[in-house]
């Protein structure tokens, strides 16, 4: 018969569970919360290799978030995987503009991704971002090239698209580029995995 644990005291004992199946593979005590997160939420433990940490990333976002950045994302599946309370009380919040019309209208006409079209949307906004990607690599691109010509500069990229074409390539351009990142070096990643990054700054804020 299985016991009947409270969620709180799951997660408590999943985190024991990698922490002790982690070994000597500990991550460094400013990025061990999101790495653990991730893997919490994958069970994954390539991740502890995976994650790539531009100097000072986590310390960043986290100090982005609590003066009310927004957060936008690539797919609704992320936006509903981060914890809106907690970034509602920081001030911020969480955007998607993928499924929005014009959006899907421009992207049309152009003949690109709306990934694409939606971080240009994006970038109008007035308030600093944390960018969260966990699906399309072409909106890393859409990043790089904002970046490039001045019109954006983002608190924290976090870059975790999922797949096999691009996804590798569009990973590195951030990884080459000056702006604080985190990103899952490699083909793995995903929607649940930018949320989970996402959350795992929340919580070190509010919980």
């Amino acid at each position: 018969m299985l016991e009947i644990i409270k969620p709180m005291e799951i997660e408590k004992r999943s985190f024991a569970i990698i922490t002790e199946l982690l070994g000597d593979k500990q991550p460094s005590p400013e990025n061990e919360a999101v790495v653990k997160r991730v893997i919490h939420t994958t069970a994954d433990f390539d991740y502890a290799d995976n994650l790539i940490f531009s100097e000072g990333a986590v310390a960043k976002g986290i100090e982005a978030l609590r003066n009310g950045c927004d957060i936008v994302t690539d797919t609704k599946m992320a936006l509903a995987g981060i914890n809106k309370t907690i970034l509602t009380k920081l001030g911020g919040t969480a955007h998607c503009f993928i499924s929005d019309e014009d959006v899907a209208a421009e992207a049309k006409e152009r003949g690109v991704t709306r990934a694409l079209v939606s971080m240009e949307k994006a970038a109008k906004l007035e308030k600093p971002c944390i960018f969260a990607i966990g699906n399309a690599p072409t909106a890393l691109v859409s990043l790089k090239e904002l970046m490039e010509a001045g019109k954006l500069r983002p608190a924290l990229i976090i870059g975790v698209p999922v797949g096999f074409v691009n996804v590798v390539e569009s990973k590195e351009l951030i990884l080459q580029s000056a702006v604080p990142h985190i990103v899952a070096r490699g083909r793995k990643g995903g929607s649940n995995v930018a949320a989970a990054i996402c959350n795992a700054l929340l919580y070190q804020i509010l919980r």
